[in-house]
């Protein structure tokens, strides 16, 4: 199975109040990342059979439009395991539900993504009982991590953030012929 972990686009100034800090939306900017991020989704051939977000809004809604960009019909599902307070072993039981699948999409928040990532790299949760420190891996909003998890331990095969996915589009959308003056 290919796990794609997504960390939520730019939803602005975090509420110090944890009720409105959870209804905190994308802002312009969120939303073009998630355009962006759908756009390299499409780019790379990503095949998502589920979607899976944080019950925050900001998550549900950097699902929803990575979906719709990416014309993925199926309903997007929430998941209190990925929350801000989620812990290892509930997203362990998440991919377990759906470890038929080919492509799972989560979307979530920091600093449980990173670490979630770490501790499935470097063998800490997927049974291989590795004893070794637990790195970090950072995650931008917006970005998005390819985790095979067909691999012991499971394989990073790439990880890309709006940044890097600006340049990337700069770069082939210009000619790739050099141009010549006539005269």
């Amino acid at each position: 199975m290919n796990l794609y972990l997504m960390r939520h686009a730019d939803a602005g100034v975090p509420r110090e109040n944890p009720v409105l800090d959870a209804k905190r939306g994308l802002v312009k900017e969120g939303k073009q990342q998630c355009m962006l991020m759908a756009g390299m989704l499409t780019g790379l051939k990503a095949q998502i059979d589920v979607i899976i977000a944080s019950p925050l809004k900001r998550a549900r809604q950097t699902a929803q439009f990575v979906a719709t960009e990416i014309g993925f019909e199926s309903p997007i599902l929430t998941s209190q395991a990925l929350a801000p307070d989620g812990d290892f072993a509930s997203v362990q039981q998440l991919i377990a539900q759906h470890s038929s699948r080919e492509g799972v999409l989560v979307v979530g928040h920091n600093p449980n993504l990173h670490q979630f990532i770490a501790r499935l790299m470097s063998g800490n949760g997927n049974g291989s009982g590795y004893p070794g420190p637990i790195g970090s891996i950072r995650l931008r909003k917006g970005a998005i991590a390819r985790i095979d998890l067909a691999k012991r331990p499971a394989q990073l095969q790439w990880l890309i953030d709006p940044r890097l996915a600006r340049v990337i589009y700069a770069s082939v959308t210009k000619s790739s012929r050099p141009k010549t003056s006539r005269k």
